[in-house]
This record gives structure tokens, C-alpha cells and sequence, in this order.
């Protein structure tokens, strides 16, 4: 079989192979896009429902428990995707809390005061799904191809973001965070654009990994690791957008 990769980390080739070959599926319980579609669908209510109780029952502590807890959570998923339909929609539990306490302080900070059209919130969330559907039509309609390049590529990117993410965490810890909100500058601005780009690229290989996993009859457990994966990129899509968005709105 040929191997089957993805910047997510979700995604990573050992394990979705390995849930592949846990047990030889029935041409009844395979993958499919529509069950895919269908649990990407139900992990996104969840996780919006836990953000808006959140949301109108703010708490750090509950924030924490989700930052925590969805991380064990998705670890677990990504090396037992066997048990993605337990793991899986606790992961969107858990990331609800702590999306549902930092969106309200972005709100608060923020947002002009407008109404709905002037929410960060709302700006954030509608442009995350508007790039979702455009990144979707992009690649159904092959303007992107998937090739190798490509996958290298963004792989690369990526995994640069991801160690610049990690050099700034460890350097917070000495109030020297170079990737504060604060930082307006013209240059952390495109840097922020650079960063979006890549999350929304990363839906591409997503979407290509789904349609390999459907072609080589992956297990049907399988369509909740797929929808996780899924979820893992929008979340950081919208986070990115979220930061963006308030790093323009600090130019004003």
C-alpha cells in the first residue's frame, strides 16, 4: 500500500496504517466520505456546544481542564485510533472549554461593540468556515493538486511553525514571547498571514487523505480519526485567524 501522509500530525502514516490493519473490514463497515462528513459534523456540535456554555459560564478553570484534557485526549486518538470513537468526540469536549474561554476574552478585548458584525468572534468563525468551503472547492475542483512537492512543502512549513510555536513558548517563560497579540508590527501581521495560509493548505492534504483512506477500504472507526484530524486543522485555522484578526484590529 502506498504510504499516506499529512502535515496534521493526526494524520501521520503509522497510524492510520495501523488502524487500517487492526482487522479486515467488511465491505459494510469501511470508511466512507459521507460517514466522515457526518462525524466531522457531530464532533463540531459538540465542541461548539461545550464553547458556548463556556462562554456564557466563563472559567479559567474549566479552560485549563480543556487545554489539558484535550491534549491527553488527542494523543491518545493519534496512537490508538482503534478507540477515536471514545477519544475523539471527548477531544471536541474538551477543546470546547478552552476555545469557549479564550474566545470570550478575545470578544472582550477585542470587539468593537457593533453588533454581530463587528464581533471577533463571529468574524473569526465565519471566515474560518469560508476558507473551509473555499479549500474544499480548490482541491474537489483540482486547481491544487496533491503531489509530493506539495505534501514536502507544506510538511516543511508546518513543522516550522510548530518548532517557531515551541521556541516561544519556552522563551515566555522569561517574558521574551516574540509571538505576543500585542506585537502589531507589519511583520508579525504577514508572518500571521504566512501562518494562515499553511493551516488552510493543511485542509488540502486532509481532504486528500480522506479520499486515500475511502480508496483503501479503511475500517470504519476510522471516519472518527478522519473527522478528528479535520478538527485539529480548523481549530488552528480559527485560533490563527482569531490572532489575526486582533492584531489588525490593534492597528486601528
Amino acid at each position: 500500500m502506498t504510504p499516506m501522509k499529512s502535515s496534521n500530525p493526526a494524520f501521520n502514516s503509522k497510524a492510520f496504517e495501523s488502524g487500517i490493519s487492526s482487522f479486515a473490514a467488511s465491505d459494510s463497515a469501511v470508511m466512507t466520505v459521507n460517514g466522515t462528513i457526518n462525524k466531522t459534523l457531530m464532533m463540531g456540535f459538540l465542541l461548539a456546544a461545550s464553547a458556548s456554555y463556556v462562554w456564557m459560564n466563563p472559567s479559567t478553570t474549566l479552560m485549563w481542564v480543556g487545554l489539558g484534557g484535550g491534549i491527553i485526549a488527542a494523543l491518545v486518538t493519534v496512537f490508538k485510533p482503534d478507540l477515536a470513537h471514545i477519544t475523539a468526540p471527548l477531544y471536541a469536549l474538551l477543546k470546547g472549554l478552552a476555545l469557549g474561554m479564550i474566545s470570550l476574552t478575545f470578544e472582550t478585548m477585542y470587539s468593537g461593540g457593533g453588533g454581530i458584525g463587528s464581533s471577533i468572534v463571529f468574524q473569526a468563525v465565519t471566515s474560518t468556515l469560508g476558507v473551509l468551503f473555499a479549500m474544499l472547492f480548490l482541491y474537489k475542483s483540482g486547481i491544487i493538486k496533491v503531489t509530493a512537492k506539495f505534501k514536502m512543502g507544506l510538511m516543511a512549513a508546518t513543522g516550522g511553525i510548530f518548532f517557531m510555536y515551541l521556541i516561544n513558548m519556552m522563551l515566555s517563560f522569561f517574558g521574551a514571547s516574540f509571538l505576543s497579540i500585542e506585537n502589531t508590527s507589519f511583520l508579525m501581521i504577514g508572518l500571521n498571514i504566512a501562518i494562515v495560509a499553511v493551516a488552510a493548505l493543511n485542509l488540502i492534504l486532509d481532504f486528500d487523505f480522506i479520499d486515500k483512506g475511502v480508496k483503501a477500504g479503511a475500517p470504519k472507526h476510522m471516519e472518527w480519526f478522519a473527522a478528528f484530524g479535520l478538527i485539529v486543522t480548523l481549530v488552528w485555522l480559527y485560533l490563527e485567524i482569531l490572532k489575526l484578526l486582533a492584531r489588525l484590529s490593534g492597528r486601528d
